[in-house]
């Protein structure tokens, strides 16, 4: 089955270019010209990537984004003309997993896309109904559905990635550099501020006082560990 991907950008000729390249691809293309355009179809229809750009008509990219994490994980990546690092960050905050800067290389752009795709497939193949239980944490690997006391709790894409990789390892620590390649799956061009960005959201949703964490603990001057 082929995978199944929302283009969303007011640009009709990005739009075009993209739909046509990911095609090549053996991709499943649709594409939205506006934020309420994108929203309506996001929740017709299952996609399995989301391509969003930042500045929209009706709704702008970023609320878009923050609308989708209320019902979805499904991966998101941003399209910014604005290169400014605190732009990018922004998209992250609002739930996106990744961003890409105009004008943009529709190679590295696939790559990306590929690299998400890729990663979401082989954890789908390697779940086979695993879950991980510590202390009040729950994680059913198959279904990407993570519970605190009983609770579900909504993770991106991301978030839901690397709280399975520090569950799946108590005690190792992992390093900044090392979560951006093992996580993002390749060269990953943003900063070191991405993996803090999404550890710190991680411990908005699961910890009880993410000033004082009971999963996800800091080693100084290292990176980051899961509690053993």
């Amino acid at each position: 089955m082929k995978s199944k991907v929302l283009v969303v950008d007011d640009e009709k000729l990005i739009v075009k270019g993209i739909k046509f390249s990911l095609e090549q691809e053996d991709l499943e293309v649709d594409a939205a010209y506006d934020g309420e355009e994108a929203l309506e179809m996001v929740k017709k229809e299952k996609y399995d990537l989301i391509i969003l750009d930042v500045m929209l008509p009706k709704i702008d990219g970023l609320n878009v984004c923050r609308q989708i994490r209320e019902f979805s994980n499904v991966p998101i990546i941003m399209l910014t003309a604005k290169g400014e690092d605190m732009d990018k960050i922004m998209g992250l905050e609002y739930g996106a997993d990744d961003y890409i800067t105009k004008p943009f290389n529709i190679l590295e752009l696939k790559a990306r896309i590929k690299a998400i795709l890729r990663r979401v497939t082989n954890i789908q193949k390697e779940s086979n109904n695993k879950r991980i239980k510590i202390s009040g944490l729950e994680m059913d690997i198959s279904s990407r559905r993570v519970f605190i006391d009983g609770k579900e709790v909504n993770l991106t894409a991301k978030e839901f990635d690397m709280l399975e990789l520090f569950a799946s390892n108590p005690g190792k620590v992992y390093s900044r550099e090392a979560l951006l390649e093992t996580i993002w799956g390749y060269d990953y061009p943003g900063d070191v501020r991405t993996v803090d960005v999404h550890v710190r959201r991680l411990r908005e949703k699961i910890e009880k006082n993410p000033s004082q964490p009971d999963y996800i603990h800091t080693k100084w001057g290292v990176g980051y560990y899961f509690k053993d």
